[in-house]
């Protein structure tokens, strides 16, 4: 079985991604009091929850990941690479997270 990959990116791509192409989404995986403090937008999916909450982000075809410093997005990014029914899509990690942004 081939395993989808996915792609490191910097937030400025990452920006760049969202704004143009509807078919993508931003995942922020911080806890829920962390993305309220300061988020980049999209949605928040808590790292401990996005197995029961994949079902969110089945109809985009790009989904970008993001979290504080890069550590817990990598977990969740990998975790939806073993997606079997995601392997048509493209998988995105914002390296070094919001801070490396700042």
């Amino acid at each position: 079985m081939t395993r989808n990959t996915y792609t490191d990116i910097d937030l400025p791509e990452a920006r760049k991604i969202i704004r143009d192409d509807p078919g993508s989404v931003l995942v922020d995986v911080r806890e829920t009091w962390e993305f309220e403090e300061f988020n980049e937008g999209g949605v928040n999916i808590p790292l401990a929850e996005i197995r029961e909450k994949r079902s969110i982000l089945a109809q985009y075809q790009k989904i970008i990941v993001i979290c504080t410093n890069g550590v817990r997005s990598k977990v969740a990014a990998m975790d939806y690479c073993r997606v079997a029914d995601w392997k048509d899509k493209s998988i995105f990690h914002v390296k070094g997270g919001i801070i490396e942004s700042e």
